[in-house]
């Protein structure tokens, strides 16, 4: 009965997080939910920057705190170990609902492109960086990421084993190929406004910490296997790589 409860509280934290997902899509690109990152201003601009900043601290405190093998170790003693992914999801959910909700447009346009052509041009890029994105969780196994691999093993009574270190696709010619797809996201608008601004800026930065940190914990992991990966592979934009690399690749 327990594996059960698990496996459908996994299915529901996917769920959950799937949902999400769809509405941070219409949040960030301004169509198709009741508020946006861009609706109108309702308080003064040093307020309404605080509450957003303080928003997104809550979110990557949460999001890389939670991440860490240390939390897991002891997260892991108060929750079943099955389900510490689908909880990791659900509450970085849930701090994206927190920010939905909260959040604070601040008015003001940095850019705005006006040609028909040219927005199109952002819309599609801004459409393929989700493309990208989720494309990209299915290299990795989507199903791992997101928690239900964990909990459907457990429900069959298997031991969940980690996932073998492994570069498909876009993975041999760059290290973050989601992340290139989060900064799409984020960067691609016909109207970038203080309000999305920040969320771009503030995002950016946080992924470029938190890729130190990622990288630490794989190299950790999978050893030498890794660091030799970090040695002959970009981070984020692609190279031409030397024959020594390409060889040793």
């Amino acid at each position: 009965m327990k594996r059960v409860l698990i496996f459908v509280y996994g299915v529901i934290c996917y769920a959950v997080t799937m949902a999400t997902f769809a509405y941070l899509a219409g949040f960030v690109g301004n169509f198709l939910v009741p508020k946006a990152i861009d609706s109108a201003p309702q308080m003064p601009l040093g307020q309404a920057l605080l509450i957003n900043l303080a928003l997104l601290a809550v979110f990557g405190l949460q999001h890389s705190v939670m991440a860490r093998p240390a939390f897991k170790r002891i997260w892991t003693k108060i929750i079943p170990a099955a389900a510490e992914r689908s909880t990791y999801c659900l509450l970085s959910s849930l701090a994206l609902i927190l920010l939905f909700w909260q959040w604070q447009p601040l008015g003001g346009t940095i850019w705005h492109v006006q040609e028909a052509a040219g927005r199109a041009v952002l819309y599609t890029l801004y459409g393929f960086g989700w493309v990208l994105l989720v494309f990209v969780t299915f290299l990795i196994n989507h199903f791992d990421l997101f928690g239900l691999r964990q909990v459907y093993l457990n429900l069959r009574g298997r031991e969940y084993k980690r996932l073998d270190f492994q570069t498909p696709m876009f993975y041999k010619y760059v290290r973050h190929p989601l992340y290139i797809g989060w900064f799409i996201i984020f960067w691609a608008t016909p109207t970038m406004t203080a309000a999305h601004l920040v969320l771009a800026l503030a995002t950016t930065i946080y992924i470029l910490v938190a890729i130190r940190f990622e990288e630490r914990d794989l190299a950790a992991e999978h050893g030498e296997v890794y660091v030799s990966y970090r040695r002959r592979v970009p981070m984020l934009i692609p190279a031409l790589r030397s024959k020594q690399s390409l060889q040793e690749a």
